[in-house]
Protein backbone atom coordinates (compact mmCIF):
# COMPACT_ATOMS: atom_id res chain seq x y z
CA UNK A 1 0.00 0.00 0.00
CA UNK A 2 1.64 3.29 -1.08
CA UNK A 3 1.06 6.43 1.58
CA UNK A 4 1.90 9.16 -0.86
CA UNK A 5 -0.95 10.62 -2.34
CA UNK A 6 -3.63 8.53 -0.75
CA UNK A 7 -6.16 9.84 1.68
CA UNK A 8 -5.82 9.00 5.23
CA UNK A 9 -8.35 8.95 8.48
CA UNK A 10 -6.75 9.60 11.63
CA UNK A 11 -9.23 9.44 14.78
CA UNK A 12 -7.91 10.48 18.06
CA UNK A 13 -5.62 12.86 16.31
CA UNK A 14 -5.45 16.38 18.72
CA UNK A 15 -2.98 14.06 21.04
CA UNK A 16 -0.97 11.08 21.89
CA UNK A 17 -1.10 8.06 19.33
CA UNK A 18 -3.64 9.77 17.07
CA UNK A 19 -1.60 13.04 16.42
CA UNK A 20 1.99 10.94 16.00
CA UNK A 21 0.05 8.94 13.42
CA UNK A 22 -1.07 11.75 11.55
CA UNK A 23 2.04 13.39 11.74
CA UNK A 24 3.86 10.61 10.24
CA UNK A 25 1.75 9.92 7.19
CA UNK A 26 1.17 13.52 6.46
CA UNK A 27 5.05 13.40 6.49
CA UNK A 28 5.07 10.43 4.49
CA UNK A 29 2.81 12.46 1.51
CA UNK A 30 -0.52 11.45 2.13
CA UNK A 31 -3.41 13.69 2.36
CA UNK A 32 -4.76 13.40 6.43
CA UNK A 33 -7.77 14.09 7.72
CA UNK A 34 -7.76 13.80 11.37
CA UNK A 35 -11.00 13.58 13.81
CA UNK A 36 -11.56 13.96 17.55
CA UNK A 37 -13.64 15.65 19.88
CA UNK A 38 -13.83 19.25 19.58
CA UNK A 39 -12.92 20.08 22.49
CA UNK A 40 -9.84 18.18 22.41
CA UNK A 41 -9.27 20.40 19.21
CA UNK A 42 -8.98 23.25 20.68
CA UNK A 43 -5.21 22.30 22.25
CA UNK A 44 -4.54 20.82 19.07
CA UNK A 45 -1.00 21.56 17.11
CA UNK A 46 -1.23 22.43 13.61
CA UNK A 47 0.52 19.97 11.36
CA UNK A 48 1.11 20.70 7.64
CA UNK A 49 -0.53 18.60 5.56
CA UNK A 50 -3.26 17.34 8.57
CA UNK A 51 -6.84 19.16 8.28
CA UNK A 52 -8.17 18.35 12.01
CA UNK A 53 -12.05 17.65 12.11
CA UNK A 54 -14.63 17.98 15.01
CA UNK A 55 -16.15 14.19 15.34
CA UNK A 56 -17.43 12.15 17.61
CA UNK A 57 -16.66 8.13 17.09
CA UNK A 58 -19.74 7.36 18.71
CA UNK A 59 -22.08 9.37 16.63
CA UNK A 60 -22.70 7.42 13.00
CA UNK A 61 -23.65 11.02 11.63
CA UNK A 62 -20.80 12.33 12.53
CA UNK A 63 -18.56 9.82 11.25
CA UNK A 64 -20.64 9.71 7.99
CA UNK A 65 -19.69 13.24 7.36
CA UNK A 66 -16.58 13.24 8.50
CA UNK A 67 -15.45 10.33 6.07
CA UNK A 68 -17.34 11.94 3.28
CA UNK A 69 -15.20 15.64 3.62
CA UNK A 70 -12.33 12.53 2.96
CA UNK A 71 -13.41 11.13 -0.03
CA UNK A 72 -11.10 12.30 -2.48
CA UNK A 73 -11.19 10.99 -6.45
CA UNK A 74 -7.63 12.73 -7.05
CA UNK A 75 -5.85 10.96 -3.60
CA UNK A 76 -8.91 8.36 -2.42
CA UNK A 77 -9.39 7.33 0.98
CA UNK A 78 -7.24 4.40 1.59
CA UNK A 79 -5.97 5.04 5.12
CA UNK A 80 -7.66 4.46 8.32
CA UNK A 81 -5.82 4.51 11.72
CA UNK A 82 -8.50 4.05 15.07
CA UNK A 83 -6.96 5.82 17.82
CA UNK A 84 -9.39 7.32 19.75
CA UNK A 85 -10.42 5.79 23.03
CA UNK A 86 -10.83 6.49 26.70
CA UNK A 87 -9.59 4.49 29.77
CA UNK A 88 -11.55 5.58 33.13
CA UNK A 89 -10.34 3.32 36.50
CA UNK A 90 -12.64 1.53 38.55
CA UNK A 91 -12.82 -1.69 40.21
CA UNK A 92 -16.25 -3.85 39.89
CA UNK A 93 -16.99 -3.59 43.63
CA UNK A 94 -15.14 -1.13 46.20
CA UNK A 95 -15.63 0.60 49.21
CA UNK A 96 -17.78 3.50 46.77
CA UNK A 97 -19.96 0.51 45.44
CA UNK A 98 -20.44 -1.03 42.31
CA UNK A 99 -19.22 -0.18 38.95
CA UNK A 100 -21.05 2.22 37.82
CA UNK A 101 -22.47 0.06 34.52
CA UNK A 102 -23.15 3.45 32.55
CA UNK A 103 -19.76 4.15 32.72
CA UNK A 104 -18.63 0.83 31.71
CA UNK A 105 -21.06 1.13 28.77
CA UNK A 106 -19.52 4.67 28.01
CA UNK A 107 -15.91 2.96 27.62
CA UNK A 108 -17.11 0.32 25.58
CA UNK A 109 -19.22 2.42 23.19
CA UNK A 110 -16.48 4.83 22.60
CA UNK A 111 -13.67 2.36 22.52
CA UNK A 112 -15.27 -0.86 20.89
CA UNK A 113 -18.58 0.72 19.11
CA UNK A 114 -16.60 4.16 17.95
CA UNK A 115 -13.76 2.06 16.71
CA UNK A 116 -16.48 -0.77 14.43
CA UNK A 117 -18.43 2.25 13.29
CA UNK A 118 -15.47 4.35 11.83
CA UNK A 119 -14.11 1.15 10.21
CA UNK A 120 -17.56 0.30 8.81
CA UNK A 121 -18.50 3.26 7.55
CA UNK A 122 -14.55 3.98 5.68
CA UNK A 123 -14.95 0.27 4.35
CA UNK A 124 -17.81 1.73 2.91
CA UNK A 125 -16.02 4.28 1.00
CA UNK A 126 -12.58 2.75 0.42
CA UNK A 127 -14.31 -0.21 -1.51
CA UNK A 128 -15.21 2.55 -3.82
CA UNK A 129 -11.78 3.21 -4.38
CA UNK A 130 -9.81 1.88 -7.77
CA UNK A 131 -7.88 -1.35 -7.63
CA UNK A 132 -4.39 -1.72 -6.42
CA UNK A 133 -2.28 -4.64 -7.07
CA UNK A 134 -3.71 -7.98 -6.01
CA UNK A 135 -7.09 -6.25 -5.94
CA UNK A 136 -5.82 -4.45 -2.72
CA UNK A 137 -8.26 -0.95 -1.77
CA UNK A 138 -6.92 -0.03 1.25
CA UNK A 139 -5.84 -1.24 5.23
CA UNK A 140 -7.28 -0.19 8.46
CA UNK A 141 -4.92 0.19 11.63
CA UNK A 142 -7.02 -0.62 14.79
CA UNK A 143 -5.84 0.07 18.14
CA UNK A 144 -6.38 -2.08 21.48
CA UNK A 145 -4.21 -2.65 24.30
CA UNK A 146 -2.19 -4.99 25.93
CA UNK A 147 -4.97 -5.15 28.76
CA UNK A 148 -7.14 -7.11 26.11
CA UNK A 149 -4.72 -9.85 27.56
CA UNK A 150 -3.22 -8.59 30.97
CA UNK A 151 -6.06 -6.23 32.29
CA UNK A 152 -5.47 -4.89 35.97
CA UNK A 153 -7.49 -4.14 38.87
CA UNK A 154 -9.97 -1.40 38.29
CA UNK A 155 -9.48 -1.95 34.15
CA UNK A 156 -12.50 -4.47 33.72
CA UNK A 157 -14.49 -1.92 31.17
CA UNK A 158 -11.66 -1.05 29.55
CA UNK A 159 -9.86 -4.37 29.27
CA UNK A 160 -13.31 -5.68 27.81
CA UNK A 161 -13.62 -2.71 25.51
CA UNK A 162 -9.86 -3.36 24.37
CA UNK A 163 -10.38 -7.58 24.70
CA UNK A 164 -13.48 -6.52 21.90
CA UNK A 165 -11.19 -4.82 19.25
CA UNK A 166 -8.66 -7.63 19.30
CA UNK A 167 -11.56 -10.09 18.96
CA UNK A 168 -12.93 -7.54 15.90
CA UNK A 169 -9.88 -7.90 13.61
CA UNK A 170 -9.67 -11.44 11.95
CA UNK A 171 -13.32 -10.90 11.55
CA UNK A 172 -12.91 -7.81 10.04
CA UNK A 173 -10.15 -9.29 7.91
CA UNK A 174 -12.40 -11.96 6.73
CA UNK A 175 -15.10 -9.74 5.70
CA UNK A 176 -13.33 -6.93 4.24
CA UNK A 177 -11.03 -9.45 2.24
CA UNK A 178 -13.66 -9.19 -0.68
CA UNK A 179 -13.52 -5.41 -1.22
CA UNK A 180 -9.67 -5.50 -1.04
CA UNK A 181 -9.06 -3.87 2.76
CA UNK A 182 -6.78 -5.18 5.54
CA UNK A 183 -7.10 -4.68 8.85
CA UNK A 184 -4.49 -4.90 11.70
CA UNK A 185 -4.64 -4.56 15.10
CA UNK A 186 -1.27 -2.41 17.18
CA UNK A 187 -1.42 -3.31 21.19
CA UNK A 188 0.41 -0.57 22.47
CA UNK A 189 1.81 -1.08 26.19
CA UNK A 190 2.85 1.89 28.65
CA UNK A 191 3.25 4.88 26.13
CA UNK A 192 3.98 8.65 26.49
CA UNK A 193 0.40 9.86 26.08
CA UNK A 194 -1.80 12.61 27.71
CA UNK A 195 -3.18 9.87 29.48
CA UNK A 196 0.32 9.83 32.00
CA UNK A 197 0.75 13.13 31.84
CA UNK A 198 -0.79 13.93 35.27
CA UNK A 199 0.82 11.45 37.17
CA UNK A 200 4.62 11.68 38.86
CA UNK A 201 7.58 11.13 37.84
CA UNK A 202 8.29 8.71 40.18
CA UNK A 203 5.29 6.65 39.14
CA UNK A 204 6.44 6.81 35.65
CA UNK A 205 9.68 5.67 36.23
CA UNK A 206 8.29 3.07 38.31
CA UNK A 207 5.86 1.96 35.57
CA UNK A 208 9.26 2.15 33.03
CA UNK A 209 11.24 -0.41 35.41
CA UNK A 210 8.72 -2.67 34.64
CA UNK A 211 9.10 -3.18 31.18
CA UNK A 212 11.78 -5.81 30.56
CA UNK A 213 13.57 -4.36 27.51
CA UNK A 214 13.91 -1.33 26.62
CA UNK A 215 13.33 -0.05 30.39
CA UNK A 216 11.39 2.79 28.93
CA UNK A 217 8.00 3.96 28.47
CA UNK A 218 7.23 3.51 24.51
CA UNK A 219 6.37 6.74 22.61
CA UNK A 220 3.97 7.45 20.51
CA UNK A 221 6.59 8.01 17.28
CA UNK A 222 6.92 4.26 18.08
CA UNK A 223 3.48 3.63 17.46
CA UNK A 224 3.25 5.65 13.94
CA UNK A 225 6.59 3.80 13.02
CA UNK A 226 4.46 0.62 13.53
CA UNK A 227 1.35 1.70 11.69
CA UNK A 228 2.76 3.11 8.85
CA UNK A 229 4.79 -0.65 8.57
CA UNK A 230 1.60 -2.56 8.91
CA UNK A 231 -0.13 -0.05 6.38
CA UNK A 232 2.42 -0.60 3.91
CA UNK A 233 3.34 -4.44 4.34
CA UNK A 234 0.66 -6.01 1.59
CA UNK A 235 0.99 -9.36 3.25
CA UNK A 236 0.69 -8.24 6.77
CA UNK A 237 -3.14 -8.89 7.46
CA UNK A 238 -5.85 -10.20 10.93
CA UNK A 239 -2.64 -9.65 12.35
CA UNK A 240 -2.62 -8.11 16.27
CA UNK A 241 1.25 -6.50 17.21
CA UNK A 242 2.18 -6.23 20.53
CA UNK A 243 4.05 -2.95 21.22
CA UNK A 244 5.26 -3.45 24.69
CA UNK A 245 8.89 -4.23 25.31
CA UNK A 246 7.59 -7.55 26.18
CA UNK A 247 5.49 -6.31 29.07
CA UNK A 248 3.20 -8.88 30.91
CA UNK A 249 1.17 -6.70 33.10
CA UNK A 250 0.97 -7.55 37.14
CA UNK A 251 -2.30 -7.41 38.83
CA UNK A 252 -1.89 -3.96 40.17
Amino acid sequence: MQITDATAVVTGAASGLGAATARALAGRGARVIGLDLPSALESADEVPGVQLLGCDVTDAGQVGAALDHAVDEARPLRIVVNCAGIAPSARILSRRGTHDPALFAKVVQVNLVGTFTVMALAAERIATASELADGQRGVIVNTASIAAFDGQIGQAAYAASKGGVVGLGLPAARDLAQVGIRVNTIAPGIVETPMLATVSEDFRAGLAAGVPFPPRLGRPDEYAQLALFLIEHDYVNGEVVRMDGALRMAPR
